[in-house]
């Protein structure tokens, strides 16, 4: 199972108006398998379609953690950025954004500790250098304070469903379901199945013109601890979150903070982020929604 992510989907287009077909495109990205949907004249379609692995290949270009020449990549490996891309300031936005509205459970400096749990070091020192408030950023430049890496492994798959939505809505598209680990709809309504690790399949969740994210902590393990990391040591209190909201990025966001947040946490998160949804599976395999 892909990382921490346990939405299948089970799309229906049966509003098609004549001479539209649903048309697919799959591929892999950030880490994920990606398939988007797509309604309208196969010409248009098949055209629409084409366009994003070029899409895709920019986001990587910004955001892989793995791609020597990555934005991401060579902030880690120096400590600075100049001159960030638009796309950059705006994740560093969202994710200054996810962070405030998490109490700080949402922070991308986590990456030096996950590498150490991931290859059995003492994780001490890298604990030590967390800290988002440390980043130092403005239209010219990103700092790290000394020792510092970031992962987005937690937001940009949602932000590359909202760069794809964004890209076929701007082509007058109006029904298509997006999925890049985490999912975006334009238009439906589509049925979203929700599968928990632990319980196993637990319903269907429908949505039109929203996203979904979700997270699950036991969906993959680093030595004793999940692979789901809170900057302070808490551990995990749900099994999965699912997370409903107009932007995929911040669904992906705030549900990779939320698998450590209590129901009355959740609740406050959810007025305070203009959520739709947040759907807890709890360690017994129950089921909830706020």
């Amino acid at each position: 199972m892909n990382r921490r992510r346990f939405l299948s989907l089970s799309a229906a287009f049966a509003c098609a108006p004549h001479l539209a077909v649903a048309d697919v495109w799959s591929g892999r990205a950030l880490g994920a398998e990606c398939r988007v949907t797509l309604t309208g004249p196969r010409q248009e379609t098949a055209a629409a379609l084409a366009r994003i692995p070029g899409i895709l290949a920019g986001i990587e270009g910004h955001f892989s953690l793995f791609a020597p020449g990555s934005d991401l990549a060579r902030l880690n490996a120096t400590g600075n950025l100049d001159r960030p891309a638009a796309a950059v300031r705006a994740l560093f936005d969202e994710a200054d954004r996810a962070h405030a509205l998490t109490g700080g459970l949402f922070d991308p400096t986590v990456q030096p500790l996950w590498q150490a749990l991931a290859t059995g070091r003492a994780p001490g020192p890298a604990r030590a250098l967390i800290g988002w408030h440390r980043v130092r950023r403005d239209a010219a430049r990103i700092t790290l304070a000394p020792g510092q890496q970031l992962t987005f492994n937690g937001i940009a798959q949602g932000f590359a469903s909202d760069a794809v939505r964004a890209d076929l809505a701007s082509q007058g598209f109006t029904g298509a379901l997006i999925d890049m680990g985490e999912i975006a709809a334009l238009g439906g309504p589509f049925r979203i199945a929700l599968e928990d690790p632990a319980a196993g399949p637990l319903g269907q969740l429908s949505v039109t013109g929203t996203a979904l994210a979700t997270s699950s902590p036991g969906a993959l393990r680093l030595g004793n601890e999940a692979h789901i990391l809170a900057p302070d040591g808490r551990r995990p209190l749900w099994s999965a979150v699912t997370i409903e909201a107009d932007s995929a990025a911040r669904a992906d966001a705030l549900s990779t903070a939320a698998v450590f947040m209590e129901a009355g946490a959740l609740s406050r998160l959810k007025q305070a982020a203009g959520l739709h949804r947040i759907t807890v599976v709890d360690r017994a395999g129950n089921l909830r929604s706020l």
